[in-house]
């Protein structure tokens, strides 16, 4: 039997460790209709060529328990051992009370009973496709299936094919701030819970803004209603329905986690701009409400995004703030994906990455895909040694129309970003397309992941990006580049390709990786007046 996978801290950051080394999660998310064998069958082989290194899937509770009691393991043993079979790694998705807000996976013994299974209720009374997290017969039920699933893991993976699960999907109360059960109902009427105030208190200082401020506004209270807490409205009604949310869920992990402890976390969907509680899936894991989730679900080691909206860097920053590592389970499967997983890594040091639906991914998204997760296969070593320690960083276009280079500072250097988001024209080699002229209209992703591996020394790797480098104090020494080289990093080692002095760095004056193309690169800089 293996080491148990575990998440690891290492400076300020965390690393998935499994096998007792740390893992960077190359993943893909399946449809939710597809994890079968199947239909999968065909695509495992698809999946491998893009670099993926671990498949996200469902294992949903209706069909491991059709029957209340009786288990049937058929999917679940069938991905695990195709899986196997084909080299990958898994993460589970238990689809359980909630998928997307909705119910829909509850198995249909639970739907039917709506006495002993209750659901939650609009403002009007009328009863949602939810099930209530007011019920402990809902809660109580869930945890003895995903219970189950863990136990069932632990007796059939002892290799532990599966890394880490996620507890429910996109947890949110739609098209209301809050349930208006009456278990609820009698909820909000009474007191906040002292452990969650106790955590504000203690955590104060770092506590984030839109709840501290909604707090002590109301007079920073130790006891007291909901509403004489956090005052009234549904920004309120949605801190009291987080709240049952995440009890809800901890109790779930708990089950679980008592059978087979392995890494586990819960999702969100995110808030269009715009949106008011109650016109998004509310009180889910969102950044403004990881307080709320950390002080009610201890047993989860931290909450994810999914992200489909634009702006991917600063929703994923925003999960970062606010205290978590970065794991992003579902994002866009466009080309566009390929520079979001580079960002996630450099930036973040990502525990992983995963475009949905990564089944269906075409051309040129698929291609991309695995342009990106090539480079992240050759840093990794590298990724997981710098991540936290301020030498690493990951470059994102922070605007479409980007007037001014990016300036993004790595210790006591300033890096100059520029982005090229369309195929350029014929030019000498390493000409800057001043111009901006292009050669046809596709829009190409742009980003980069760059490694300080010594003072003078960089590693640069992605598509799209143009740097210059400059000293931190104006009117210093000028940052110039001694020598580049291209090539690929194998089993740690550096084999170059080629050596870019000339044109390909414009005569010395900047390292460029072409658009359309990865590329890693060596730098060495060196100063002078």
């Amino acid at each position: 039997m293996t080491s148990l996978p575990r998440l690891e801290r290492s400076g300020s950051a965390t690393l998935l460790m499994v096998d007792d080394a740390p893992f960077l999660i190359r993943g893909g998310e399946l449809g939710n209709s597809s994890a079968e064998r199947a239909y999968l069958d065909p695509f495992w082989p698809g999946l491998k060529a893009m670099g993926l290194n671990t498949v996200v899937a469902p294992v949903t509770w209706e069909a491991i328990e059709p029957a209340e009691g009786a288990f049937d393991w058929t999917t679940l043993d069938d991905l695990l051992a195709d899986a196997r079979a084909h080299g990958m790694r898994l993460v589970l998705l238990w689809f359980g009370s909630w998928k997307n807000s909705m119910s829909c996976y509850a198995p249909g013994w639970v739907k039917a009973d709506v006495a002993r299974f209750p659901r939650a209720r609009g403002a009007r009374g009328e009863p949602l496709e939810i099930l209530t997290p007011f019920a402990d017969a809902n809660r109580d039920a869930d945890a003895r299936a995903f219970a189950a699933l863990m136990r069932r893991l632990r007796d059939v993976d002892p290799e532990h094919t599966v890394v880490m699960v996620q507890v429910e999907n996109e947890i949110g109360m739609i098209p209301e701030a809050r349930d208006h059960a009456p278990q609820a109902g009698e909820a909000f009427a009474g007191p906040v819970p002292a452990a969650l105030l106790d955590h504000f208190a203690a955590h104060r200082d770092t506590l984030g803004t839109d709840l501290l401020t909604r707090w002590t506004a109301a007079g920073a209270r130790t006891s007291g209603t909901w509403t004489e807490v956090f005052g009234q409205g549904p920004a309120t009604e949605e801190v009291f329905q987080a709240w049952a949310f995440a009890r809800y869920v901890d109790a779930v992990a708990a089950a679980g986690k008592a059978e087979l402890a392995l890494p586990m976390y819960t999702n969100a969907a995110l808030i269009r701009p715009g949106a008011q509680p109650g016109q998004y899936p509310s009180a889910g894991p969102l950044p403004h409400l990881a307080d709320v989730w950390r002080a009610g679900a201890p047993t989860l080691d931290f909450l994810a995004p999914d992200i489909y909206f634009p702006h991917f860097a600063r929703w994923a920053d925003a999960y970062v703030a606010s205290g978590n590592p970065l794991f992003v389970p579902e994002a866009l499967r466009s080309a566009d994906a390929a520079a979001n997983a580079l960002y996630a890594f450099g930036r973040h040091g990502a525990l992983g990455f995963s475009p949905f639906g990564v089944e269906s991914v075409e051309e040129p998204a698929r291609t991309m895909l695995a342009g990106a997760y090539d480079v992240v296969a050759q840093l990794a070593p590298l990724i997981t040694a710098h991540a936290g320690d301020g030498a690493m960083t990951g470059l994102l276009p922070p605007a479409d129309d980007l007037r001014a280079p990016h300036r993004v500072r790595l210790d006591d250097l300033v890096l100059e970003a520029t982005y090229e988001r369309v195929p350029a024209p014929s030019l000498a080699d390493g000409v800057i397309n001043e111009s901006g002229q292009a050669a046809g209209t596709t829009r190409l992703p742009a980003a980069a992941i760059v490694i300080r591996t010594g003072p003078d020394e960089l590693v640069v790797a992605g598509l799209g990006v143009t740097l210059t480098f400059a000293a931190v104090e104006p009117g210093g020494d000028v940052v110039g580049i001694l020598a580049c080289e291209e090539g690929r990093f194998a089993d740690g080692e550096w084999r170059r390709l080629r050596r870019l002095n000339g044109d390909q760095t414009h005569q010395g004056r900047h390292v460029r990786l072409e658009p359309g193309r990865f590329a890693v690169q060596r730098v060495r800089l060196y100063r002078y007046r």
